[in-house]
């Protein structure tokens, strides 16, 4: 049986996989793509696509079913079913987009590289050889080099079975049949957060979310987490603080739930679903590591080096992407390194891969975006610094759009350089207003370096504009005049 050779193979078609994918092709390289299950994995399908296409109309229909800004919408109403269509249909659309271009490049030619996408579950036989099962059907590939980009799917709770019935996880939101009356969502990270908001915007659902700790994102300053706590239970979520999981019983009409507080009391919840959204763990399992002498970190995942190789490059022909490979399970960082595995091979390099500075947006209401050192951060690691806010009540564009609930929050290290460390903004556009600031942190930008900016008007970036003015005390509006709306301060570790 003959085997078919290729430049590249990849298992898994993700944001890490395709991006690979496509830029090998730049370099008028042969690619073999595998994907086991949906093109495009968890970036198209039960993942950020899907839920982001749910959330946004989940705001559009709070912002319809509004009563405050002078319309009443009238015979207003949701269909779980029309919604899940509508997700679907923008799935599709990207899978479609995904695969014209495929198509595209299928066919070899003397211009440009191409890729064969292989449907089936890919497993090393050696570090050259690849068996894809499909079914009842094997075959081989040879490739000279490899990417291992094959993702993450939901933990699970121990002792909690995920029956994508009633007990379900993110892979399960698209298999319910209708908005249940009443769920409960098992965790109070962004996901659980995420669902959270969802559900509550449309109204359908009787939401409570476990939050095992005091303050919903943890991670994040206490500012940010009060301010994504208040505005969840202010749409109608009932969050349990100090709360940890018991058990779940099924009963024919309902899930009995049982939760332990910290104080020591109990609390017995009836619902009618519970999601599971405490985290995502690698898909590494049956993929042939042991023939190839990969082995997992004690987390789990895959040890890359600084150019995403599994062992010394030179010696390596096998590099990891996206999910596995230990890093920020994001998007962003999954095609990053993807196409830089790729330029690793093929091309010259003109940076290395930079994981400090990576944007994160947080789909809540109102949505909320992060970039850089918070002030945890800058704590733990003994950096003075400065801190400026400066609320959307204040940014006329805010005020114009009836959407002030939100703020605009800026870092600087306090060394005399003023350096800018992090951002993070809630309220209309803010995952545009962090690319800004984003784009400073890299080039170690300074607030010398962007005071001058001109912002037009009227723009919700005038916030930030506003706020890099307040630590030299040249805004526009003062402090003084609203010390609940305008904050300037600073820490320095003691000595």
């Amino acid at each position: 049986m003959s085997i078919e050779k290729y430049d590249l193979v990849i298992l898994g078609s993700g944001p890490a996989g395709f991006s690979a994918a496509m830029r090998a092709i730049d370099f008028n390289k042969s690619v073999c793509l595998i994907e086991a299950k949906h093109l495009g994995g968890t970036g198209i399908i039960n993942g950020a696509l899907t839920s982001k296409t749910m959330w946004e109309l989940s705001r559009d229909f709070s912002i319809a079913s509004s009563v405050k800004r002078g319309y009443r919408a009238s015979g207003l109403n949701v269909n779980y079913k029309q919604v899940q269509k509508t997700i679907i249909q923008a799935a599709k659309q990207k899978q479609l987009q995904m695969l014209s271009q495929i198509e595209t490049y299928s066919q070899p030619n003397k211009e440009s590289g191409n890729i064969t996408l292989k449907n089936g579950w890919g497993k090393f036989i050696d570090s050259h050889t690849v068996e894809i099962t499909s079914g009842s059907k094997t075959e081989q590939v040879h490739g000279e080099n490899f990417i291992i980009a094959t993702g993450s799917r939901p933990r699970q709770i121990p002792e909690v079975v995920i029956d994508q019935e009633r007990i379900i996880d993110s892979e399960g939101i698209m298999g319910l049949k209708e908005f249940p009356e009443r769920m409960i969502i098992l965790g109070s990270g962004i996901i659980g957060c995420e669902f959270a908001t969802i559900f509550s915007n449309y109204n359908q659902t009787e939401v409570h979310l476990l939050d095992r700790q005091h303050k919903v994102i943890p991670y994040e300053d206490d500012d940010l987490s009060s301010f994504v706590s208040k505005n969840l239970e202010n749409n109608g979520v009932n969050i349990h603080h100090t709360a940890n999981l018991r058990t779940i019983r099924k009963r024919p009409d309902c899930l009995e739930v049982v939760l332990d507080y910290q104080d020591g009391h109990s609390k017995v919840l009836e619902v009618d679903v519970a999601l599971v959204a405490i985290g995502r763990i690698p898909n590494l399992d049956n993929i042939g590591l042991e023939n190839v002498g990969i082995k997992t970190t004690d987390r789990g995942y895959l040890d890359i080096n600084e150019v995403c190789a599994t062992d010394n490059f030179k010696s390596c022909n096998i590099f990891a992407a996206g999910d596995i490979s230990g890093h920020a399970q994001l998007y962003s960082v999954g095609e990053l390194q993807g196409r830089y595995i790729v330029e690793t091979l093929y091309g010259n390099l003109e940076y290395p891969l930079d994981y400090s500075n990576m944007s994160t947006l947080m789909f809540f209401k109102p949505e909320v975006a992060a970039v850089g050192l918070n002030e945890k951060a800058c704590r733990k690691n003994k950096i003075p610094y400065r801190v400026a806010t400066y609320s959307n009540s204040l940014v006329n564009r805010a005020v114009a759009m009836r959407a002030v609930d939100g703020f605009i929050k800026i870092i600087v290290s306090d060394d005399g350089e003023d350096r800018i460390l992090g951002m993070r903004a809630a309220g209309p556009q803010a995952s545009t207003l962090i690319t800004s600031i984003a784009y400073q942190i890299t080039q170690k930008g300074t607030l010398k370096d962007i005071r001058q900016n001109v912002h037009p008007h009227p723009s919700i970036s005038e916030g930030v504009q506003e706020c890099l003015r307040v630590f030299e005390e040249k805004s526009i509006y003062k402090p003084k005049a609203f010390p609940d709306l305008i904050k300037l301060k600073s820490w320095k570790p003691e000595v």
